[in-house]
């Protein structure tokens, strides 16, 4: 008769801090494991706690929360399949990233993680101690697992040295933060372990968001040779059992579903939807607000909130000066009604004459500048927080990243805010996206399907209107040259050398540059947002306020 283990894998959705929520969803996932007379249960790293922590988990009181969860948890389980579930443990001083497989009402086994990751947004060195690699274990009758700890498998140290030990299946718990193309980085690298060590590979991996970071799951199965056995969804919860088999040459994986794999702009949108509604609910928030000018970033800002929230949570507010043409006025209206949104107008023009009026005797006959135009931007700011506190919505912001980059937004005015979906998504691809989302609905969206986005709107050059007939390209260069010289500077910490060999103007590239580094204050005051790429602004990329250096190549 042929051997069987079963292995239920648990790709779910934890909160950092919740340490009573997420071991609740551990029990219930393990009943579930339970009743599909599985031999074990899977969830993901530091899932207990809810990841990342960053410097909560420093704290004694926290670690000791951990830890008596972690017990009663161990108790709960006893009478079932193995439980394996990801903790902080603090031992003889140390604190360790761990992977603890609890039965019989206790902890069976203990994985500390060995390679801990120290660039991007990690920071486990300041936090972690690495330990040994860690040997395989059991949970029964079944095969040797060895466990290593997210990055512990993406070098292959760890993984050979528990093949060498003997592990016959390895069960990778992740916390592995979106960023667009990182699936195939990081099938890549699996495969790799696989064909290295010739052991079938369990790859699980967390989804949710958590501040600027998304988790998206996307978990794997892979036989040897690099085989693909299953494929779980990404940016779902969702429980998968998965059977092995013994054979002649080792275990394998029964083949079980594939999911597809959704294409980058699909996966960009889902994650500003699904960070957003994610942070609202972990925050406590229940309903939204933002300022919607007739412009497509706030056009985008308000399909994502009502995809996230539902239109019933959204409310947008048009406040108009003397410079708001009639086509923005419209076109807002329309992007309101295509949603479904609640839309209200506060117009500020007699604010706007209070200030100038208090103003004027020490403004005097100086000439109107973009002072001036930063009071209305300010203005409606302020009215807007206004309007946040009376009616406890969130106030979302909208600039996205070629704005965020080179300070072509208001402090204290459109920049004021609670959250910022578009943070990470430079102005060519938020046109890209809103063509998108006009073409494609799918069913984790909670607005109407069909044009969201009035096309008025994609089409009409961009403008702030803060000035007579003033558009963004008056003090900008044109996007597409823009985000070129931002992707290179930014995301790939090119030269400005770099950028003039790529064709780029070098006087136009000094001005972006120059932006950028005066632009450093603004963007450390400025609200977080879902991380798109693998150089968001924030944990990714931290720059010096005062920075007197320039290049000079």
């Amino acid at each position: 008769m042929t051997k069987l283990y079963r292995l239920t894998l648990a790709q779910l959705n934890p909160t950092v801090g919740d340490i009573a929520g997420n071991a609740a969803q551990a029990r219930d996932v393990w009943e579930a494991g339970k009743d599909a007379k599985s031999d074990f249960v899977a969830l993901p790293e530091m899932f207990l706690t809810g990841y990342q922590t960053q410097d909560l988990v420093t704290k004694p009181a926290f670690i000791a929360d951990a830890m008596l969860h972690l017990r009663t948890l161990a108790l709960d389980c006893a009478d079932g399949p193995a439980l394996a579930i990801g903790g902080p443990m603090m031992e003889d001083g140390k604190l360790y990233n761990c992977y603890f497989v609890l039965k019989d009402g206790g902890i069976i086994a203990t994985m500390r993680k060995h390679f801990l990751p120290n660039f991007n947004i990690f920071d486990e060195v300041r936090l972690f101690k690495s330990d040994g690699i860690s040997g395989p274990y059991t949970t029964g009758s079944g095969p040797r697992i060895g466990s290593p700890i997210c990055e512990d498998a993406w070098y292959p140290d760890v993984c050979e040295a528990m093949a060498e030990s003997g592990a016959e299946i390895f069960v990778v718990p992740n916390g592995s933060p979106y960023f667009r193309d990182k699936f195939s980085i990081r099938m890549n690298k699996m495969v790799a372990r696989v064909i290295e060590t010739s052991v079938p590979l369990v790859y699980l991996n967390m989804v949710g968001g958590q501040d600027d970071q998304v988790f998206d799951g996307g978990s794997f199965v892979l036989n040897r040779g690099g085989q693909l056995a299953m494929q779980m969804p990404v940016f779902d919860s969702a429980i998968a059992h998965v059977d092995f088999r013994q054979t002649d040459d080792g275990w394998e994986a029964l083949h079980g579903e594939k999911a597809a794999l959704p294409g980058s702009i699909e996966q960009d949108y889902h994650v500003m939807v699904l960070a957003l509604r994610d942070y609202m609910r972990k925050t406590g928030f229940k309903k939204v607000l933002l300022g919607l000018s007739g412009g497509i970033d706030s056009a985008i800002v308000a399909a994502i909130a009502t995809d996230a929230l539902g239109p019933e949570n959204v409310r947008c507010v048009m406040l108009p000066s003397e410079y708001t043409s009639q086509g923005s006025l419209d076109d807002a209206a329309a992007a309101a009604n295509a949603l479904g949104v609640t839309y209200d107008t506060v117009n500020i023009a007699g604010p706007r004459a209070a200030v100038t009026e208090a103003l004027a005797p020490l403004f005097g006959d100086l000439p109107a500048d973009l002072t001036e135009e930063n009071i209305q931007s300010r203005l409606r700011g302020l009215l807007l927080m206004a309007q946040s506190n009376k009616f406890g919505e969130m106030l979302l912001t909208t600039g996205n990243k070629s704005e965020v980059a080179v300070g072509y937004a208001t402090i204290y005015g459109d920049m004021a805010g609670g959250y910022n979906p578009i943070k990470d998504m430079y102005k060519t691809r938020v046109f890209e996206t809103a063509r998108w989302r006009n073409a494609h609905h799918r069913d984790w969206m909670q607005g109407p399907a069909g044009e969201v986005i009035p096309v008025a709107i994609i089409d009409k050059p961009p403008s702030a209107e803060l000035r007579p007939d003033q558009k963004d390209e008056d003090s900008l260069p044109p996007y597409d040259i823009l985000d070129g010289i931002l992707k290179m500077l930014v995301d790939d910490e090119a030269s400005v050398a770099d950028c003039v060999a790529a064709g780029y103007d070098r006087e136009t590239v000094k001005k972006i540059e120059h932006l950028i580094y005066i632009s450093e204050y603004k963007r450390f005051q400025s609200a977080p947002g879902p991380r798109l790429s693998s150089r968001a602004f924030w944990l990714d990329r931290r720059y010096p306020i005062v920075n007197r250096w320039r290049d000079s190549s």
